[in-house]
């Protein structure tokens, strides 16, 4: 049950993310909403087309498949955070 939460929780958070950055108005919209805007948004046009988005996720798939075997096991996904770090994209840890 404790690794479900583990599973569970994180993309539960992301997903909340996602949906508040389609509610709120810019101004009201949380750090974590605009960070991740930034992240996603490649021609920087303040939205998020599905491209962007998928290739957002495919690069978090591939960072989080440590030994690219093209499947995310529960080690693989027990530290399960998106990264900021990602080609072409700005940002830190």
């Amino acid at each position: 049950m404790v690794r479900k939460l583990m599973f569970i929780m994180p993309i539960l958070a992301l997903s909340t993310a996602i949906a508040a950055a389609q509610s709120p108005p810019p101004s009201q919209a949380t750090p974590e909403v605009k960070k991740l805007l930034l992240l996603m948004d490649k021609d920087k046009n303040g939205k998020v087309s599905r491209d962007e988005f998928m290739a957002f996720f495919a690069a978090e798939f591939d960072r989080l498949d440590v030994n690219k075997d093209g499947e995310l096991d529960v080690n693989e996904l027990t530290g399960l955070r998106v990264s900021t770090k990602h080609p072409g994209g700005s940002g830190s840890r």
